[in-house]
């Protein structure tokens, strides 16, 4: 995988400039974009493919042909198959670094575009956008066709003038939502299905964790922004996961410096500011707590 700096996109209007190269002016608000993979990858260098990067936004892709391999955080997915669907949450770390000749249609969006048919953590109706859920499924011939109908219809509407444009896009990226969920009940393996109120609430955490982790590390702060105390928030998580929320916090740092190491060729102190950490020493105790290797030994193992 070839190295570079890890791209942060929160807004669709510059992932469209600076990853499809579409120069075309668009409003920084937009919180919808779909379109075919032949156009959205027609202007990507195929000596670099997909840069290690992050959105503020969901994606979903259907994938119908060529060559389109995967990595989500340090682990290699796989090479693509046609009639693979991949559903990116908002936050993941991706890369594609061999991406050619590809087909097949996609659509990223803001989770908030879909209020109000989907209120709060869009994981809670939709488990595939867990974190911890399958992030390819491959689907039949027939499932794929109706997906595809449903991306088409997507596509008309967006494409044409209407006065009610958003609503209807809305809706249909919902009936997308709701196919692949059908899809899912039946094919996917998710490790954990949030069904009591602990669970949704740990869920919920976990979503929030991905969200601010670089900046927020406290338990305090998760605590507040769910309305909770932190005792009931280390009671729920350590009930559902068999570990502290300081600990989950931790395993989803370590990860993330893990990933900067192996997938850029930024420095230790440069990944030390990336994550806030107060300096370059600091991040080694971390690191070195946590795994027994310095940064740069971690960086060799990777």
């Amino acid at each position: 995988m070839k190295k570079n700096d890890i791209l942060n996109f929160d807004n669709l209007a510059d992932f469209e400039r600076v990853v499809v190269r579409d120069q075309k002016p668009y409003d920084i608000n937009m919180m919808v974009m779909p379109g075919t993979l032949e156009d959205k990858l027609r202007n990507l260098d195929p000596d670099k493919g997909i840069p290690a990067l992050r959105r503020q936004f969901n994606l979903v892709f259907l994938f119908l042909g060529g060559i389109h391999d995967l990595y989500i955080g340090t682990h290699y997915c796989q090479q693509l198959q046609p009639n693979d669907l991949v559903v990116v949450p908002e936050n993941m770390m991706v890369a594609a670094p061999n991406v050619r000749q590809c087909s097949g249609y996609c659509i990223h969006f803001k989770t908030a575009f879909l209020q109000p048919l989907v209120s709060g953590n869009i994981a809670t109706p939709f488990s595939f956008f867990d974190i911890e859920a399958d992030h390819i499924l491959h689907l039949e011939p027939e499932d794929s066709e109706a997906i595809q109908q449903i991306f088409r219809d997507i596509l008309r509407e967006y494409d044409r003038f209407s006065y009610e444009k958003d609503y209807l896009l809305r809706n249909y990226i919902h009936i997308l939502l709701l196919r692949i969920r059908e899809v899912y009940t039946t094919r996917a393996t998710l490790t954990g299905q949030p069904t009591s109120r602990s669970e949704k609430l740990v869920n919920e955490f976990k979503h929030l964790v991905e969200k601010h982790f670089m900046e927020e590390r406290s338990v305090q702060y998760y605590a507040d922004t769910l309305s909770i105390t932190p005792k009931y928030l280390s009671d729920a998580v350590k009930a559902v996961t068999g570990r502290s929320p300081s600990k989950l916090i931790q395993e989803r740092t370590l990860l993330e410096i893990k990933f900067l190491l192996h997938s850029s060729d930024l420095t230790v102190s440069q990944i030390g500011q990336e994550l806030n950490f107060n300096d370059q020493s600091h991040l080694s105790r971390f690191v070195k707590q946590q795994t027994g290797s310095s940064p740069l030994a971690l960086r060799q193992k990777i």
